[in-house]
């Protein structure tokens, strides 16, 4: 049995304002967001301000990790050729300066989904916005990252999600440890210049020298920004919280990879991948 969430884990509920903005440019163009489909605790806070991540190519993803509550099957659906332009659409119509454009795993389309982020990020470029990606892996397969890359994104992110040790108890078995950090030392042989970024979980059980080794093994393949967070469970088919980090070990962790050398640390029991994009990426916030 889990133990009861702490007072530093209580959201804020969306409501009001510019949430019912940004939740009807969404439904009118019929569009999926992380914000809802994973169940981000920080959606009140990121559609108070006007600001959501878009997910492409629909809802069902292609892997199974025991961590997330986006749907799984053998297929997706099928892709909406037109969504490159309804994001641009959207975001233009939110009136939005920083995207964050993220998918479901489509191991199931020839080039694993990558030609689709390449346009959805073209299409945002052209109206003057600035474009973040969090990408599946790809399998590994070079060919299918340079589109994403060749595309020219101002952030491409990949998370390696947990520490090493973890990694096949919580991550599809196609996902691996060695295959994401290798995902992100491609993206800088591809382009020495492109900004990328990663993720941890904690939580999960893993050891405070675990984490300052995953921490290690980013800075190795050149990642530039780092978020941490607190995993919660989705759902009560997914994995158990082992622990409630508290947020002063957070507070700690921000420093060390600041010490390490990261151009910026998220470090937070509510932070996630996506979360204050924008202000991070343009050096305007201090969590």
């Amino acid at each position: 049995m889990q133990a009861r969430k702490p007072d530093w884990l209580r959201a804020i509920i969306p409501s009001g304002g510019k949430t019912s903005l940004v939740a009807t440019q969404l439904k009118g163009n019929a569009l999926n967001t992380v914000c809802s489909e994973a169940r981000c605790p920080n959606r009140g806070e990121c559609w108070k301000h006007g600001t959501a991540t878009f997910i492409a190519m629909g809802k069902v993803c292609t892997r199974n990790c025991l961590f997330c509550a986006v749907q799984s099957g053998k297929n997706g659906e099928p892709l909406d050729r037109k969504e490159p332009a309804k994001i641009a659409d959207a975001a233009e119509q939110m009136g939005l300066k920083y995207v964050v454009i993220t998918s479901v795993d489509r191991d199931d389309l020839s080039d694993l989904g990558a030609g689709h982020f390449a346009e959805c990020i073209k299409e945002v470029k052209a109206r003057g916005i600035k474009v973040e990606v969090l990408i599946p892996d790809f399998q590994g397969k070079i060919d299918c990252l340079k589109k994403v890359v060749d595309a020219n994104p101002e952030v491409i992110a990949h998370n390696i999600e947990v520490v090493e040790r973890l990694q096949s108890s919580v991550r599809d078995a196609r996902a691996s440890y060695k295959q994401s950090l290798g995902l992100l030392h491609n993206i800088k042989v591809l382009d020495p210049e492109m900004k990328t970024k990663s993720g941890l979980m904690l939580g999960l059980g893993e050891s405070r020298e675990e984490v300052l080794a995953a921490m290690d093994d980013l800075r190795g393949v050149k990642c530039d920004f780092l978020t941490i967070g607190q995993y919660l469970q989705p759902t009560k088919k997914n994995i158990l919280v082992q622990e409630y980090v508290k947020p002063s070990v957070f507070e700690e962790l921000k420093h060390i990879g600041l010490e390490k050398e990261f151009g910026f640390v998220a470090s937070g029991p509510l932070v996630r991948s996506s979360y204050l994009a924008g202000e991070f990426y343009e050096g305007r916030s201090n969590i």
